[in-house]
Order: C-alpha cells, then sequence, then structure tokens
C-alpha cells in the first residue's frame, strides 16, 4: 500500500480472457495515472497466478498491480465451469468482497471499483459501501451492443424471453450489424437448460449495469461503424487495445520451446494453431480432421493441443510431421505471433487473440465455437477482410484455408491483399493516432472520475452547513 496514492480495486471475471486486460487496464491506471491498482481475484485464480508464475505475484510491486483474494467457496477436486463459478459470485464472494473493500476505509479508501461486467454482482457491493463504479468490457464495442440490445430484440421478436431464436437463416440482430446466424448467439452454448441459464446470467448483467456512469472498452475507435449505444447510459470510453507486455500473469505454466523451434523455421511460413480454452468442444473427430488438414497442407505449423485431447490424433501422426509439425501444451502466444516465422493463424476468434493477432500484423483462419466468437469472426471476414472462415472443420477445408492464406503472402494474390488489409488494421488500432485516441480516452475516464468526488464532495460540503 502506498500512503496518500488514490486507489482502485478491479475485479475481473475468473478466466485468463478477462484477467489479461483488466490486469493491462490497472497496470496502465498505476503508471499512467499514478492510482494504487489492486487486482482481486477469487482464491482458485490467485492460486494458479502464484503456481504458474513460480511466486512472482507476491512481489507487492507486481509491475504496480497489487493482489488480492477473497474466497469463493469452491472446494478442492470440484469441477469448475461457468455454472459453479456463477454460483460461487453469486453466494460467497459478495460478502467477502465488501469486507474486503470496507477493510480500506482506515487507509485512505477506494475512490473506484472497476467491475468486468461479467462480474456483476460486484456492482451492488461497491454501491452498498458509497464507491463509485466503473465498468469494463473486455471485448468489442459490437458485442456489448449485442448483449445490451436483448430486450430490443425480445420486442422485435427476433428471440423469445428465453433467448430462443425466432427468426432462421441470418439476420442483422442489432442494426448496422453483420448478420449473425440464429444459433451464433453469445448465450447457446450447451444443451437447453443450459442455453436458459446462460441467458439468464446476461438478463441479469443487463438489469444490474444499468446504474453504471462509465464503461471502460478494451476496444478501439472505428471498431464499429455504428456507435448509436441502445442505453441512455454509461458513458462509453474506448481505452484499447491496452498495451501489453512479456509480463502479463497467465494461469498456466510456461514453457517457450516452441520458439527455439520457430527460429529455425523460414520467414512467414509456420500456421500457428490455438483454440484458446475451448478446445473442449471441438471433440476428437474433428482434431482428427484439423491434423490431416494441417498434415496436407504442407506447410510448418505450430499447435497448442493439450494432451488430454491428443488421442484424436491419427495413429502415425506424430511421427509423421516430426520436424514439420510441433505440438505444445502452452504457448507463450504474444511471443509466438510476434515471431517472423509465423504467416497465419488458425484461431478460435477470441477478443484477445484477435487483438493480438492484428497488433503483429498476422492474417486469421478463423473456425469460432462458441460465445461471442461468431461476431468477432464477422467483423473479421466480412468487415475487416482480414481472414477466412472455415465453414467445417474438415481436412479438405483446413487445407484450402491454409493456402489461401499462406500463398501469395509477399504482396501477390488473396493472401498478399488480406496482409495489406491486416497492416492498415494495426496501423488503426496501434498507430500513433489510435494510442493518442485510446490515451486521451483514459484520461478522460480519469477526469470524470475526479469531477465525480469533487461534485460528491461539495454536494457533502452543503449537506454538512444545513
Amino acid at each position: 500500500m502506498v500512503e496518500g496514492r488514490p486507489r482502485i480495486v478491479f475485479v475481473p471475471y475468473p478466466a485468463q480472457g478477462h484477467i489479461t486486460p483488466m490486469f493491462h487496464l490497472a497496470h496502465a491506471m498505476h503508471h499512467q495515472h499514478g492510482f494504487e491498482a489492486i487486482l482481486v481475484n477469487p482464491n482458485f485464480i490467485h492460486n494458479r497466478l502464484i503456481a504458474s508464475s513460480s511466486g512472482a505475484t507476491d512481489d507487492p510491486d507486481n509491475h504496480g498491480v497489487t493482489y488480492a483474494n477473497i474466497p469463493d467457496g469452491l472446494h478442492d477436486g470440484e469441477s469448475i465451469d461457468f455454472f459453479s463459478i456463477s454460483h460461487a459470485m453469486e453466494n460467497h464472494m459478495p460478502c467477502h468482497l465488501e469486507r474486503l473493500l470496507k477493510s480500506f476505509e482506515t487507509v485512505g479508501g477506494v475512490s473506484c471499483v472497476v467491475v468486468d461486467l461479467l462480474a456483476s454482482w460486484a456492482v451492488g457491493v461497491a454501491e452498498r459501501c458509497g464507491i463509485p463504479v466503473a465498468g469494463f468490457w473486455p471485448a468489442m464495442l459490437g458485442t456489448y451492443r449485442l448483449i445490451s440490445g436483448v430486450p430490443g430484440m425480445i420486442c422485435r421478436g427476433l428471440i423469445d424471453k428465453n433467448g430462443t431464436p425466432l427468426q432462421e437463416g441470418a439476420t442483422n440482430f442489432i442494426k448496422g450489424q453483420p448478420k449473425l446466424n440464429p444459433e451464433e448467439l453469445p448465450w447457446l452454448i450447451g444443451s437447453p437448460s443450459s442455453r436458459r441459464s446462460r441467458f439468464a446470467f446476461w438478463l441479469r448483467t443487463i438489469d444490474r449495469c444499468k446504474s453504471l456512469r462509465w464503461l471502460i472498452l478494451n476496444s478501439f475507435h472505428g471498431e464499429e461503424t455504428n456507435t448509436e449505444n441502445p442505453l441512455s447510459s454509461p458513458r462509453i470510453f474506448h481505452v484499447g487495445p491496452l498495451p501489453t507486455h512479456s509480463l502479463t500473469p497467465t494461469l498456466w505454466c510456461k514453457d517457450s520451446i516452441c520458439i527455439e523451434w520457430l527460429d529455425k523455421q523460414s520467414p512467414s511460413s509456420v500456421v500457428y494453431v490455438s483454440f484458446g480454452s475451448w478446445v473442449d468442444p471441438i471433440g476428437d473427430d474433428k482434431v482428427a480432421e484439423l491434423a490431416l488438414g494441417l498434415e496436407a497442407s504442407g506447410k510448418p505449423f505450430l499447435w497448442v493441443l493439450s494432451t488430454a485431447w491428443r488421442s484424436g490424433l491419427p495413429e502415425g501422426y506424430l511421427d509423421r510431421v516430426k520436424g514439420r509439425g510441433m505440438l505444445v501444451s502452452w504457448a507463450p502466444q504474444r511471443d509466438v505471433l510476434g515471431h517472423g516465422a509465423v504467416g497465419c493463424y488458425l484461431m478460435h476468434c477470441g477478443w484477445n487473440s484477435t487483438i493480438e493477432a492484428v497488433e503483429r500484423g498476422k492474417r486469421l483462419l478463423c473456425y469460432p465455437v462458441a460465445g461471442d466468437q461468431f461476431l468477432n469472426c464477422a467483423y473479421i471476414v466480412d468487415v475487416w477482410k482480414v481472414g477466412v472462415r472455415l465453414g467445417k472443420l474438415e481436412r479438405g477445408e483446413v487445407e484450402e484455408g491454409v493456402k489461401r492464406l499462406m500463398d501469395g503472402c509477399c504482396g501477390d494474390g488473396e493472401g498478399g491483399e488480406m496482409m495489406w488489409r491486416v497492416m492498415a488494421l494495426k496501423e488503426q488500432m496501434m498507430g500513433r493516432c489510435g494510442r493518442l485516441g485510446a490515451d486521451a480516452e483514459l484520461n478522460a475516464f480519469v477526469d470524470a472520475l475526479a469531477n465525480w468526488t469533487l461534485d460528491e464532495c461539495v454536494k457533502l460540503s452543503c449537506f454538512s452547513s444545513l
């Protein structure tokens, strides 16, 4: 703790794709604006961060971000999924976060709590403590508009009260956005009961977030041409993509052996393959088809595939691709995508991965699986035109998709045209104007917070003088 420094508490949703951008935001608020930044995670996440970093997160300076943990009610050996996490957030974590926030009252208090919208349970906790709350959306503005537009979709008869699509065929669920097929809405995952539960989760999130004054987006200006906000509030700040660095915390054990392998490959020759944490729903049959497609492409490839799913590989596969293909359980993705040997990225279209790929000038071969990945894919393929979508994960389609992207990488053909568009999007996102705009938005949020604090002090002063 730093005496006299204003303090902000950050509450991410407990998953790597949410912790990473929240950490980057906390890091920026500390280093650019002098706030004491405290990142709060449930025990099961905190313990994994400690284990994966060999204790580095115990460093009180942790790159300017202090880690705090709260009990989550989960037991050792318990299966942790969307539903167990939701139960922990709703039933165990609120009282512990409230206790933590109140513990700061004797050391200067908390200036603001920044809450990941998927951790909306924390909004009410901060409000009960009398602390201003800012929402954080770790994805693109388009996805926020899609989720917050749910009440309008119900009124327009596009979905029913349980989130079930009522339209057939591709539809513009939100004005100005690319069309989505009915099964591509973010909450349509798993069984019918699972879908209803996920939809109820989003309805609860929308309701809780109506009170937010501010929303910080991990996205860039121009990411979506239609910036109409379906809600009258909150005020939106585009601060992304937030600057990243090699010291970003991870939930996975680090192993950089793949970088040594990449060093031996020719420039722009390697296909990087990673589906993030969504590999599980792909299944053994698709693992086999993907493996055969990569083999048939004739290109060297680096594939992140956990050992649990390698049973789906064809017999004798590892021997046949030895030397040309490398399989790892984890890869330092930022470093891999920044490596000159990587020519394209076969991905699931997670937002963080999309940002990292464009930031490093890589074309994208897309196979979205669930959640916001379908809308991200629609922007990648149909709006920005920096990638190709695989309709099916079959060997022939994988082989053809790889060749479309990798052939002509030096400027000729479809792959070369995509490379030019990727570099233009990278400049829009990460170039001088993009960074200055993002910094200005972050400054505007800090100013808005300061003005709100000043207004509250004036109100209290007027009240006490009565």
